[in-house]
């Protein structure tokens, strides 16, 4: 004698009911997606062509902004001069100010090529901290300075 196929009329049903579950899944789901933190970091990248070619200044000197790791810590430097966190926003104008004289203020601030610098072992946060440092200071143009890897 063969079993049936779908149980008994009147009997209990063993097979468990899971759309409940699915629908109480749904709406967990949705109310974990609009209360998630946005991101409180933002950069502005503009990244380059597929085929990069070498970058011409027009006439504007760029001012190098580097970043190392000493024994003390982080190490910050523009133009090979340290310079204090604190300090970072004003030090990187004046330099930009010797390295472009034909802009003005607004023009430097809007124009001139600031430029990170990092070695390889720094960490990433000191990078973006300094970027963002530079930005809320007012500088437009901040990028990152990259050499090719050497072969060998």
């Amino acid at each position: 004698m063969g079993a049936k196929v779908g149980g008994n009329k009147g009997g209990p049903v063993s097979e468990p009911n899971v759309i409940p579950f699915i629908d109480i899944l749904l709406v967990l789901l949705i109310i974990f997606m609009v209360t998630a933190p946005i991101p409180t970091v933002d950069i502005r990248v503009d990244l380059p062509p597929p085929n990069p070619v070498p970058i011409r200044l027009q006439g504007l000197n760029p001012t190098v902004v580097g970043i190392r790791e000493g024994a003390a810590g982080m190490e910050v430097f523009v133009d090979e001069q340290v310079v204090q966190m604190s300090q970072l926003g004003d030090v990187t104008l004046e330099h930009a100010i010797r390295n472009n004289p034909a802009l003005n203020i607004q023009d430097i601030y809007a124009e001139a090529r600031i430029f990170v610098r990092a070695d390889q072992s720094t960490a990433y946060g000191n990078v973006v901290d300094v970027m963002s440092q530079l930005q809320e200071a007012g500088f437009v143009k901040v990028g990152i300075f990259a050499e090719l890897a050497s072969e060998g």
